[in-house]
């Protein structure tokens, strides 16, 4: 590679810009994509297995992805998997125009962009580690989020104008040149590569992904934070789908696009706080004490069928997500070996969300079958619970947001007196130098 490439942090904010950009494009694609299965189809059904399609394959194929990630040249992972999810969308465009495209085809290429998305974060922020001083790695992490909350927040209204000026096919092909802008960002810098380690050689690859869940299992203090994660995750995946039936359950469609745009905006908040000051000094108490703050924000938005309560109860939720998560990543990328990071943060990924799929799975059944009965007039709990949070269509979602608020703040309160999570900074040695 050339000398002349920026390296270090200008390496950085330059791969960071492109990633920013081939994520905005990601969100255009994923959410025309999304309206047309709808709008053909109709089904509920089928649009959800978009998001089924989009998570599973990518938790099944994350160990090995580690040890390619490990193996490989990250700059070299990042740009085939930025190729690759660009070959992805034009062959869909080319669906489209040839007037082909059918549903299974969406689903291909959902999962396809979730086996390539799990070889190319871990890389991500593997790289980020090499090129960012140890005392930023929190403040670059705020910087990664708030590239996927700009995402999540600017998509749907780009999108939404865009489809009518350019149909779906102009969105594809804006995606596709959004990848082309990241693959030209990263053949412009230089990322260096992690010493090897000296011991042990080249295991199979088999025995190499065992050993990311090894290299947790061995310290308490990640396992905690895993574990940790795993129950946020499940928490969370539930809330978004519950989150329009509980903001409908009292007012109408507009009233939610801008219940969902407060929410969004705390996100993006949270995410520029942590760029900007990289969250507290003790990374910890960005995770364990933003964690209570979230479990607050649930409750609010339960308390009252008041779609300005709701706003405000998740913007505070997800004003505390952005920090929780930078904080984390920040211990995690400070912990672990360069050499070892696409290997463990692969396993960790898996093992962290792979309580998603089930909240998403648990959510209806439990609003519908379970909370909902309760708050019904002459249900269960109408004439306790229902006294302070009322009673009718949605206040039983209502009780289940505040019974999940309960677990993030227990769980904090745990954290801290658990002393191998409270100085797991303390406790376990730096892997990477000032």
């Amino acid at each position: 590679m050339s000398e002349g490439k920026p390296s270090g942090v200008r390496a950085f904010g330059l791969v960071w810009l492109g990633q920013l950009i081939s994520l905005i494009g990601s969100g255009l694609t994923s959410f025309a994509l999304g309206v047309w299965v709808f709008q053909t189809t109709g089904s509920v059904t089928q649009f959800a297995g978009i998001a089924f399609f989009g998570a599973l394959p990518g938790l099944i194929v994350a160990p090995m992805a580690g040890v390619v990630v490990d193996r490989l040249d990250r700059r070299t992972v990042m740009l085939w998997t930025n190729l690759i999810s660009g070959l992805r969308t034009l062959a869909v465009a080319a669906l489209v125009w040839t007037g082909h495209l059918q549903v299974w085809h969406i689903y291909v290429a959902v999962a396809v962009a979730s086996v390539v998305r799990t070889f190319h974060l871990p890389a991500y922020i593997a790289a980020t580690t090499l090129l960012v001083p140890k005392k930023h790695l929190a403040r670059a992490s705020g910087m990664t989020q708030f590239g996927q909350a700009a995402a999540d927040t600017l998509a749907p209204f780009l999108a939404g104008l865009l489809v009518t000026l350019v149909r779906i096919e102009g969105v594809l092909l804006i995606d596709f040149s959004t990848f082309l802008f990241a693959i030209i960002t990263l053949a412009l810098v230089r990322i260096p590569r992690p010493a090897a380690r000296a011991a042990g050689g080249r295991r199979s690859m088999w025995r190499e992904a065992v050993y990311g869940w090894h290299f947790i299992r061995d310290r308490s203090g990640l396992r905690g934070l895993l574990s940790y994660f795993a129950m946020l995750n499940l928490i969370l995946s539930m809330v978004s789908v519950l989150i329009i039936p509980l903001v409908l359950s009292s007012t109408n469609a507009k009233v939610l696009g801008q219940v969902l745009m407060i929410s969004s905006a705390g996100l993006l908040a949270g995410s520029i706080l942590m760029s900007i000051t990289g969250g507290p000094k003790k990374r910890i108490h960005g995770v364990l004490g933003f964690g209570l703050l979230l479990g607050i924000g649930l409750a609010v938005a339960g308390l009252r069928p008041n779609p300005w309560l709701i706003a405000a109860g998740l913007f505070v939720t997800m004003f505390g997500a952005p920090v929780i998560n930078g904080a984390s990543q920040a211990i995690w990328q400070t912990k672990v070996p360069p050499e070892l990071q696409g290997r463990v943060f692969a396993v960790r990924r898996m093992l962290a969300q792979f309580t998603a799929p089930l909240g998403h799975l648990a959510a209806g059944p439990l609003a519908d079958r379970v909370f909902g009965p309760l708050m019904l007039p002459g249900g269960a709990l109408a004439g306790s619970v229902g006294l302070v949070l009322g009673v009718g269509k949605g206040r039983g979602i209502a009780l289940l947001f505040i019974s999940l608020a309960i677990l993030p703040m227990l769980a904090s309160l745990w954290g801290y007196a658990q002393p191998q999570l409270r100085r797991v900074e303390e406790d376990l040695p730096d892997a990477i130098g000032d």
